[in-house]
């Protein structure tokens, strides 16, 4: 089968995702270790949890003085999301057995972002793979350096904070070509500022989340395979 001809702009994608993550991921490391987490505890988070809003959440709360169990709650609840990608993601990833805990790890919102950005099953699978492998490796190089740099980094003036959500709405901007994913964005937001004073953190984020899986489960008209292709071979994108 020769390459997709999406190829060559979904890695450029990928890899310009990756340097985000990367600043992303320092920015973590400093903020871990001024909170009071060892560079070990910091990375092993990295390596382990692979999510930086519950990181960052489980770092700001021992931040604050609160003990690890207490960042439970916060870390789970922005966790969550990421199980809601998973239904819209595992029929088009469709893996099996320990594969399926592998492709878990990497479920996160870049991923599915360029993942259901692209029209054919092929480039989903190719972009979710190249955008997970270099995102992982990136966030844990800039974990490293940011750990090791620590409060040097002054992640206020350099915006790193604004860095997260500016990406991923660029990632999710041309979907919004599509009338549905346009209401299922509004309902989000609605959702989401509506909750915002009202629950706790955490919670608007889970709730907008479940306004995506709705859309995303309901059928659409006149369509066939959801990719307009058969379904390539099971797992990588490769």
């Amino acid at each position: 089968m020769p390459p997709s001809p999406q190829r060559p702009a979904i890695i450029r994608s990928a890899v310009g995702i990756g340097v985000y993550a990367a600043a992303f991921g320092a920015t973590f490391g400093a903020v871990a270790v001024a909170a009071g987490l060892s560079r070990g505890q910091a990375q092993a988070l990295s390596l382990v949890m692979f999510s930086g809003a519950s990181q960052l959440a489980l770092a700001g709360v021992v931040g604050a003085g609160g003990s690890a169990w207490t960042a439970l709650g916060p870390t789970l609840l922005l966790a969550l999301r990421n199980g809601f990608y998973g239904v819209t993601l595992a029929p088009v990833l469709q893996t099996r057995g320990v594969r399926r805990l592998l492709t878990a790890q990497f479920v996160i919102d870049e991923t599915t972002a360029m993942a259901t950005a692209q029209e054919d099953r092929r480039d989903q699978r190719l972009a979710f793979w190249w955008t997970a492998l270099v995102l992982f490796a990136c966030w844990n190089v800039g974990t490293f350096v940011g750990a090791l740099v620590g409060s040097a980094v002054d992640t206020d003036a350099l915006g790193l904070d604004a860095a997260g959500p500016a990406v991923f709405l660029a990632l999710v901007w041309p979907a919004l070509r599509r009338v549905r994913a346009r209401w299922v964005g509004l309902a989000g937001a609605v959702i989401a500022v509506v909750l915002v004073p009202l629950v706790p953190s955490g919670v608007p984020v889970i709730a907008a989340a479940a306004a995506a899986v709705v859309g995303g489960l309901l059928p659409v008209r006149g369509a066939g395979s959801p990719s307009g292709t058969p379904a390539a071979t099971e797992g990588g994108a490769a």
